[in-house]
């Protein structure tokens, strides 16, 4: 088993800079990021991916199931500038009688349950909570912990908002509101808010927020700097599943972003070639500010 997964992810990795555009017994995901690439006068130069099985199912009726991650590194070219882009897949493959016959990348969004509740706050009686926001600050902590977990703070398995909301916090970002967990935004004494850690309470927060971590809304992506959020609605139902910190810009002053759940740094904002991606996605492009 370990021979054919191996030998699959070596035709994935070889797809990557391959210029076919075949997509018959070919990764489609790699195929959607070569577009987008191309769409912007990109493409990948190198890659290198590295396998890890994470637990090997019991055979039943001759069906036994794998789930493994995949550390992928892209090194992309886009016009005269270089970056590396990394992501951490995690996969799910299937063998009958040995054989392998589906590899497919778990989609971590496909059965979120809501876990929140409405924001109650009365902003007006608050006193104001003055601080500056270092976006420096807050790119270099998404950078450290991009593909690991602070243990100061508790993880989860859909972790993108409770790692959005630590790199804001290390920029100087405050908490407020314990221990209410429909107020304010914070994590405390193994308890959090919800805008804390969910998607789309965090959504809803930023640019409801009068005083402490508060944000105003802009019309696109280009117009957002270093330490400024994403909040994407995967499904365009109104309700948003996932956030990202802009950590660096492309060749056309798009973002590049770094997130949890599904683990990624300098990827394309747009997450087109992501499984959870879909037709109707919908973003908000959020800027932070603060009282400087």
């Amino acid at each position: 088993m370990r021979e054919q997964l191996q030998a699959h992810l070596e035709k994935r990795v070889q797809q990557c800079v391959s210029n076919t555009g075949s997509t018959i017994h070919s990764c489609q995901k790699i195929e959607q990021k070569k577009a987008g690439l191309g769409s912007r006068s990109g493409e990948i130069i190198k890659a290198h991916a590295i396998g890890t099985i994470v637990t090997l199912g019991e055979e039943k009726e001759d069906v036994r199931t794998v789930q493994y991650h995949v550390h992928f590194k892209y090194l992309i070219k886009q016009k005269s500038l270089f970056h590396i882009e990394e992501e951490i897949e995690t996969r799910t493959a299937e063998f009958y009688k040995g054989i392998l016959v589906e590899d497919k990348e778990i989609n971590p969004y496909e059965e979120l349950v809501a876990d929140d509740e409405p924001m109650d706050e009365e902003e007006a009686s608050l006193a104001r909570i003055s601080y500056q926001y270092d976006r420096l600050k807050a790119v270099q902590y998404a950078e450290r912990w991009w593909n690991s977990y602070n243990p100061a703070y508790k993880s989860f398995e859909v972790d993108c908002t409770n790692y959005i909301s630590q790199c804001l916090h290390a920029g100087g970002a405050p908490m407020r509101g314990y221990p209410n967990r429909s107020q304010g935004w914070w994590m405390r004494s193994n308890n959090w808010s919800y805008s804390w850690t969910v998607a789309n309470s965090f959504r809803w927060h930023l640019p409801g927020s009068k005083v402490g971590l508060r944000a105003k809304e802009v019309s696109s992506p280009e117009e957002l700097l270093l330490g400024d959020v994403i909040c994407y609605d995967f499904q365009g139902d109104g309700r948003f599943d996932h956030t990202t910190i802009v950590t660096a810009k492309d060749a056309y002053g798009m973002p590049y972003v770094n997130a949890h759940t599904t683990n990624s740094r300098m990827r394309y904002w747009a997450y087109e070639d992501s499984t959870a991606y879909t037709p109707n996605i919908k973003y908000k492009f959020f800027s932070i500010v603060d009282d400087e």
